[in-house]
């Protein structure tokens, strides 16, 4: 019966061919007549005359610990998608984290080119936008009394009469004062709107 040569007894074991020479000339070998390894009643001899503390056990896989945010991230991906999400606590498969991240990579790829087609702008750039805007409208408003005011009290002062029939005379300058209380008075409220960009 033909059995196997060092080097292929060697591989089977995981030890080197000079470890098998050295085991087979301590006879911890059982060889057939023609030289070759009998690895059955090898394997067990070896495993009799071995002392377990000494052997060398496979080094166990180094699996880096994926943190809690890159779990729920996966979680959060497919759940837009309408695709299945892991249980909670009950951990993500391959397949899952395979499908959010060619997800990612797609949105990703659309977003870049959204941004080449110019219709996407930076978040900061569309914040400054909104607000010199903002600031152009405030300063529109704040000056519109004084423009308006003088037009409003000679259309009032025209056109109204007291009880008396008499014709009533509105002072530009006390509409201006009306007008910018009232006007000041919206401006606050709506200083009190706070957009959420998130």
């Amino acid at each position: 019966m033909q059995g196997m040569s060092e080097r292929q007894y060697a591989a089977h074991v995981g030890l080197s061919r000079g470890a098998i020479q050295k085991a087979k000339v301590a006879e911890r070998l059982v060889l057939y007549p023609d030289g070759s390894i009998n690895a059955a009643a090898s394997d067990a001899r070896r495993a009799e005359a071995t002392d377990p503390s000494k052997t060398r056990k496979p080094p166990a896989p180094k699996l880096k610990p994926v943190p809690e945010a890159a779990v729920a991230a996966v979680g959060d991906t497919l759940r837009e998608q309408g695709l299945a999400v892991p249980a909670v606590g009950g951990g993500t498969t391959f397949l899952q984290a395979k499908t959010a991240n060619e997800v990612l990579k797609a949105q990703e790829r659309r977003i870049r080119l959204q941004k080449l087609k110019g219709e996407l702008i930076e978040r900061a750039r569309a914040l400054a936008l909104v607000f010199r805007l903002a600031r152009e409208e405030r300063d529109a408003w704040v000056n519109w009394p004084a423009r308006a005011a003088a037009l409003m009290a000679a259309e009032l002062s025209g056109s109204s009469r007291d009880a008396t029939g008499q014709q009533i005379t509105v002072e530009p300058a006390a509409m201006q004062k009306v007008l910018e209380k009232h006007v000041r008075a919206h401006l606050d409220e709506l200083a009190e709107v706070r957009p959420d960009f998130r």
